[in-house]
């Protein structure tokens, strides 16, 4: 059956019925997306457990000034907003998420891509492979999800490297502005306009809700709930803890800085280390592709029974389901947490 078939009726009931799916799969699987592990949860407990200490003990008195938000970025499509605020449970965390990109996207955008994504992947796969329908919309419906998913995670990841690069340099400005005698909410603002972005344009931020009346508690909180970065929460929590029993805070700064140096440059180590495996991987895992487009341009006929007929789309969908769990094998072999 072809997706604009001889039957122009039929056509458009199959892209309007696939925008459906593909938007409420779409949805349904974001809703699940970003929770992390059994240990990521048990952290945040224990981060969220800190967070009301700091607030019972400082941040209880400031009132209205304690719940200053910045404004969520909205989507041009006003009707995709509506549909995640009815449709999707878990909105704040996919926000969240999105946020951590530090681009500007909204949860309404975000599923405009996904339903965009899924129908440029079905009209390829139906119009130059010529897969059966069915098949064509099962993958076009795990296209939309995971490969928005696959980009959204590369831009948080190059971000937090950036941010960990540059962190260790702020604190230690910190720390030299609290040996000449300043306020550590002055020197967040010197790093806001001294340091480059990610790392000046979140303490800009955090300035920035000083000045309107924010503590200094629920600043850096909010803060490291939107970037999700274990480091800048160990930060935070020299900061409440200092608050709390005292000492010598630019000392504990110092120390910490010297840590987050020292734990990138034992991930940078292990990286090298295991890069031998992590390229053996990506040689392993890309022979498949390679030979199934080296056989579609000699032999397409040798490869069109695959295409074809249901039991080779059945060999090729579980041929690509056992590669996939090879890979999330290998990857996992080869990460380590510090």
């Amino acid at each position: 059956m072809n997706l604009f078939g001889d039957d122009g009726d039929l056509g458009l009931i199959t892209i309007v019925a696939f925008l459906f799916f593909a938007l409420l799969a779409g949805f349904g699987l974001m809703a699940t997306m970003g929770h992390g592990s059994v240990a990521d949860r048990r952290n945040n407990r224990r981060i969220e457990s800190l967070r009301q200490r700091g607030r019972s003990s400082g941040g209880a008195e400031a009132g209205p000034a304690g719940k200053i938000k910045l404004e969520e970025a909205s989507s041009r499509i006003p009707g995709m907003d509506m549909l995640a605020r009815k449709f999707l449970p878990r909105r704040d965390s996919l926000a969240i998420r999105l946020e951590r990109t530090g681009r500007n996207l909204s949860v309404g955008t975000y599923g405009l891509i996904c339903v965009i994504t899924g129908l440029v992947v079905a009209v390829i796969e139906i119009q130059v492979f010529r897969f059966p329908t069915a098949v064509a919309l099962l993958a076009a419906v795990a296209a939309s999800v995971g490969i928005p998913h696959l980009v959204v995670n590369y831009l948080i990841n190059r971000r937090v490297m950036q941010f960990m690069a540059q962190f260790p340099e702020a604190i230690e400005l910190i720390v030299r502005g609290i040996k000449s005698g300043l306020p550590v909410t002055e020197e967040i603002g010197v790093v806001g306009k001294e340091m480059a972005d990610p790392v000046g344009t979140e303490f800009g931020r955090i300035a920035d809700a000083l000045r309107f009346g924010q503590t200094l508690e629920e600043a850096m909180w909010d803060t490291a709930r939107r970037l999700g970065i274990p480091e800048f929460n160990f930060f935070v929590i020299s900061l409440s803890v200092q608050r709390e029993t005292g000492g010598n805070l630019a000392e504990t700064l110092e120390n910490l800085a010297d840590i987050l140096r020292r734990r990138r440059q034992m991930k940078l180590k292990i990286k090298a280390v295991s890069s031998e495996a992590r390229a053996s991987a990506y040689i392993i895992g890309s022979l498949p592709f390679i030979m199934a487009g080296i056989l579609c341009f000699t032999a397409p006929v040798y490869v069109a029974t695959l295409l074809t007929d249901v039991r080779g789309n059945f060999m090729a969908g579980a041929a690509l389901a056992l590669q996939g769990i090879g890979v999330l094998i290998m990857a996992k072999m080869v990460r380590f947490e510090i």
